[in-house]
């Protein structure tokens, strides 16, 4: 006997933005009664819609979709919440008797979900978060990093030294603790039967539509998007506002760049994004790796049927 037999199942659908997860995801959701779970950390926020190119009011309603659009722009979901709601979105699925897909392309949410990582609970102490967000600022990451890795030299070979949040969030929590973030880590995997399927295109093929889309994001109202935000009060330094393409316009809003070298901004750092998160998806295991210029979406969800019936 599998030691995975009798298990529900669980289907993740990975790869980096702007491959084609979402289109899939709908084909999919519809051959096998699937709901879509958001592992997109950006997609949580509510307002911010063009930018994090979520499924649309008409596709979410072709099938269920959960963890979209639960917080504020102003507001932290931290990965120990997010695992919490996505464990229960999944338990609420399989009551329903249909088959949670897990998708998006945020490496540390999918990690948190199949490999069932126990997260250190440390809740953010706002004094101490002031000091290191002052620090950030008028330091810099670089000198963060320097004092996480003489603290908790573990944890520092494990993170990217050139992600703020990260660095902070684990500095913050070992002069919260006392111990070392792995430390406080471990894992417990979930009770399911887990498929993980990745989603690829060679890099050229991956660039151009990427850049299409930024183009089309644009013309769709990105731009009046970032000012609604901005209007509703939103303030241009939240780790929200300095994402991805709104940081861009935002710049762009306040004068310092035209629209032409918004749109190239934001390409190229969505193409330095892509590398990175393929980066992080090449250390997950056990991936069914699609070519989507090479493979159809018949084929793919072939193949995930065949799993389910199996």
């Amino acid at each position: 006997m599998s030691l995975t037999e009798g298990r529900p199942p669980l289907v993740v659908l990975l790869g980096p933005t702007g491959v084609g997860k979402t289109e899939l995801s709908l084909e999919l959701g519809r051959a096998c009664k699937g709901e879509v779970v958001s592992a997109d950390s950006r997609q949580i926020y509510r307002g911010m819609d063009i930018g994090t190119a979520k499924a649309t009011p008409a596709e979410r309603a072709i099938i269920p979709h959960h963890l979209i659009d639960i917080r504020n722009p102003d507001e932290v979901l931290t990965v120990a919440e997010y695992q919490k709601l996505a464990y229960a979105a999944i338990a609420t699925i399989h009551r329903r008797g249909g088959t949670p897909l897990l998708v998006g392309g945020t490496a540390l949410y999918i990690r948190a979900v199949v490999e069932g990582l126990r997260i250190p609970e440390a809740p953010p102490d706002p004094t101490l978060r002031a000091q290191l967000e002052e620090r950030l600022a008028q330091e810099g990451v670089a000198s963060l990093f320097r004092e996480l890795a003489t603290l908790d030299p573990a944890t520092a070979a494990r993170i990217d030294a050139r992600n703020p949040r990260r660095v902070l969030r684990a500095l913050e929590i070992f002069l919260l603790t006392g111990r070392p973030k792995v430390e406080l880590e471990g894992a417990q995997p979930p009770p399911y039967r887990i498929l993980m399927v990745g989603l690829t295109r060679p890099r050229a093929s991956l660039y151009t539509r990427i850049d299409r889309r930024v183009d089309a994001m644009l013309a769709g109202g990105l731009i009046e998007e970032t000012q609604r935000l901005l209007d509703q009060g939103y303030d241009p330094a939240l780790p929200a506002m300095t994402s991805l393409g709104y940081r861009e316009c935002i710049d762009y809003l306040a004068g310092r760049c035209d629209l032409e070298t918004t749109a190239r901004r934001i390409k190229v750092e969505t193409h330095r994004y892509v590398r990175h998160q393929m980066t992080w998806f090449r250390k997950l295991p056990n991936i069914h790796w699609f070519d989507l210029d090479e493979v159809s979406h018949q084929e793919i969800i072939a193949f995930v049927l065949s799993w389910l019936q199996h």
